[in-house]
């Protein structure tokens, strides 16, 4: 896999060559080893690890329902009463992130009401935090810690 501009850590790595498997934390399995879950695996452990994010507040994969649309949100973390308060969006390290990537966390944040959003696709980080009216998303120079959230 690709090297990211997140820091390197003690992935687990299973499967076969033609199916590879990585060991997810949250999820406490071994899903496809695919680029984006690449990104994923190595964003969540940033999160932990060097941000201070408490893993019992976070989850992956989650599934969303809007109207008759089912849509999976890649990371979410929760606050203490269960209520989304930050989303993270991830994109494999080849996939250059658009206005349709930030349109697509929209569309999340319309039913989730999540008051920080992350995208990354391992390379490019952005973070931003929904104004105090709750008008508009500003961006934020760097990912806060946990504590400062």
């Amino acid at each position: 896999m690709s090297h990211l501009n997140l820091p390197d850590f003690d992935i687990k790595i299973a499967g076969t060559r033609s199916h590879p498997t990585v060991f997810d934390r949250l999820r406490r399995r071994y899903v496809a080893l695919t680029p984006e879950e690449w990104v994923r695996q190595h964003f969540v452990n940033y999160l932990i690890v060097h941000k201070g994010y408490p893993a019992s507040l976070l989850a992956n994969e989650v599934r969303l329902t809007i109207g008759d649309k089912t849509l999976r949100a890649d990371t979410l973390l929760y606050d203490l009463q269960m209520r989304p308060r930050l989303i993270v969006e991830y994109k494999a390290p080849h996939i250059v992130i658009s206005q349709k990537t930030f349109d697509q966390v929209f569309a999340y944040n319309l039913l989730l009401k999540a008051d920080y959003f992350i995208i990354s696709n391992g390379l490019h980080h952005y973070c931003c935090r929904l104004s105090e009216n709750h008008e508009k998303f500003l961006f934020l120079p760097d990912i806060p810690d946990y504590k400062n959230i």
